[in-house]
């Protein structure tokens, strides 16, 4: 045997031996992946198209740690293809096109396929995406691309439609403990620096099995460093507290680029919207422990504060805009002081829409119908030769008028739509009362008394 292949079997035989835990217990057979019942379990749809051989070129999409990399590497040996992998980080066009060329060769030599593996392909740039166009269409490689991310936000239309798109969902707690269960059933879940074995208890199990918030690579961490802090004070037995330390804390399920945030953010203005403050406030804590930028929660405060309050509380924009100015001054952590104060605010202020829907009414007017002409009388007359087209004339001025005249102000055509609807919330019932006067006036009706 050669130097080179007594070095490559000694670096493999060591990477089997000490790799991560998660790393060790990737499972060598679909038979043996937990969770992902909806893919992989009799009658699913990526069993059937493995078993029928009609499996294509494919996007694995979901959390971190729910078996997409396993999976794709199970998909190639159930189908007798070369594996090949490639990161979206580190690689560019180059060596994608050097994949390609390998595949087209082993193809041509010995008709073996490859499937190409590319991790965090929501990461490729355009021009990356589009090299793969044509070696996917052509069959040249078997394409498995994995993403933390809603595949349509971030993959290219042309490729998503070459593809089958299959959703990982999180582990169930329940998943969880069956793995975590088989890591010690089959000992390679043992604490390092020769100590002796460290006994685990069910409910410390469920402790670790619950704090991997369905993310089985993390579960499998806690419990190794875990098992390796027992082990190192000596302990037979694996407490809570052990575990709690070895976690550190729970990380948040979140992340700013990926479907969580869409979710989170929209959780967070539906609660708002509600007059929920305690959902608000939680998933507000959601977002900054999961590293939102507090500006991004600012600004959708301020729009929130116009388009769900409005007139029904006209101080909440100005609530909402101090919060914006103070995240900009303070900083975090304080910050998230200033959130909260607005967040509560914005929860429990009346609600009204009348605001968004009357833009949005006047909108759809002018794109429909376009623009119609103002009433003559209203149109401008600084400049020279106006009052001749009789711009102006017949124009009634408010305040010599006590403040309010019966002139109309809308085009002709157009007399009696109403784009601002008030509700009877808050502030805007006051408001809603003055122009169902002030509309009967304009319409020449009879006139509507005050409250």
């Amino acid at each position: 045997m050669k130097d080179g292949d007594l070095f490559s079997a000694g670096l493999t035989a060591d990477l089997s031996e000490n790799a991560p835990l998660a790393a060790r217990m990737r499972p060598q057979r679909l038979d043996d992946v937990v969770g992902q019942a909806h893919l992989l379990g009799e009658g699913a749809s990526l069993r059937v198209a493995l078993a029928t051989g009609t499996a294509g070129s494919m996007i694995f999409f979901g959390p971190p740690g729910t078996g997409k990399t396993t999976v794709a590497r199970l998909v190639a040996a159930e189908t007798g293809s070369v594996y090949e992998e490639l990161s979206a980080v580190s690689s560019g066009v180059a060596e994608v096109r050097r994949v390609i060329d390998r595949a087209r060769d082993r193809r041509g030599q010995t008709g073996r396929r490859t499937v190409l593996f590319i991790d965090e392909i929501h990461r490729f740039s355009k021009a990356q995406q589009d090299a793969l166009l044509h070696a996917v269409e052509d069959g040249i490689i078997v394409l498995i691309g994995a993403s933390t991310e809603n595949p349509y936000f971030e993959v290219i239309p042309a490729l998503i439609s070459r593809c089958e798109l299959y959703q990982f969902q999180p582990l169930s707690k329940a998943d969880i403990r069956i793995l975590l269960d088989r890591a010690l059933t089959g000992g390679r879940a043992v604490p390092a620096g020769g100590a002796g074995p460290v006994a685990v208890a069910g409910p410390v199990l469920d402790l670790i099995a619950e704090a991997g918030l369905g993310d089985a690579r993390r579960a499998f961490t806690i419990l190794e460093r875990s098992l390796v802090l027992a082990g190192s004070k000596r302990r037979g037995e694996l407490d809570e507290a052990t575990v709690q330390e070895a976690a550190q804390r729970k990380l948040v399920l979140y992340d700013k680029g990926a479907d969580s945030h869409y979710d989170v953010i929209s959780a967070f203005i539906k609660s708002l919207r509600g007059s929920d403050p305690d959902a608000a406030l939680y998933y507000l804590a959601v977002m900054l422990i999961g590293g939102e930028d507090p500006k991004f929660i600012a600004r959708r405060m301020v729009i929130f504060a116009s388009e769900d309050i409005g007139n029904a509380d006209p101080r909440a924009l100005e609530v909402a805009v101090a919060v914006s100015r103070a995240v900009e001054f303070v900083g975090l952590p304080e910050c998230r002081i200033n959130l909260a104060q607005g967040v509560t605010y914005l929860s429990c202020a009346p609600k009204s829409n009348a605001s968004y829907e009357g833009i949005e009414a006047a909108l759809r007017e002018v794109e429909e119908h376009g623009a119609q002409l103002p009433p003559v009388f209203l149109r401008g007359t600084g400049y020279s030769g106006a009052k001749a087209l009789g711009h102006g004339v017949g124009y009634e001025y408010p305040h010599e008028s006590g403040g309010y005249v019966t002139q109309r102000y809308l085009p002709e055509t157009l007399h009696d739509r109403e784009f601002y609807r008030p509700t009877a919330n808050g502030q805007e019932a006051r408001v809603r009362g003055f122009l169902i006067r002030m509309r009967a006036l304009r319409r020449g009706g009879p006139r509507v008394p005050s409250d």
